[in-house]
């Protein structure tokens, strides 16, 4: 058995925040290995969060949009929509908390992807999305 003493912190190059008409946010991201353990959002009220996926691995979102911000730091929770391209691996309810300052303890990485369910078009569909952010990288569509 492999013992990790450090937690690596994976840049989400790309991520999408979807508010449902509820003002429920699901946040789409690329999928990650194994399930998460005891998970939490935090974020910066600023354009920094830090999903905290277990205790040696957490995922990095950059560059939030101004629009978000509001609607996020208001949340309580969050769904985390991890995807395989257009596929959803897995969906997962997580806490959000407001700090001061998001610390990144670790070694940074590049974002990574992983396996299937059923598409992210059907997700959508079901959760009754009625906005959509993408964030992340300057300039993607």
């Amino acid at each position: 058995m492999e013992t990790q003493y450090y937690t690596l912190i994976e840049k989400q190059d790309f991520f999408e925040i979807i508010e449902n008409k509820y003002g429920e946010l699901a946040i789409f991201i690329d999928a990650r290995n194994g399930a998460p353990e005891d998970p939490v959002l935090q974020f910066d009220g600023k354009k920094t969060a830090l999903l905290k996926r277990d205790a040696h691995l957490a995922v990095r979102l950059d560059n939030i949009m101004e629009e978000t911000i509001e609607p996020l730091a208001e949340s309580e929770f969050v769904m985390i929509v991890e995807l395989k391209g257009k596929m959803v691996e897995r969906i997962y309810g997580v806490p959000v908390e407001n700090v001061e300052e998001i610390v990144f303890d670790g070694k940074q990485t590049r974002a990574d992807e992983l396996v299937k369910a059923k598409s992210r078009d059907e997700l959508l569909k079901s959760f009754g999305a009625v906005k959509i952010w993408n964030n992340g990288a300057k300039n993607v569509k």
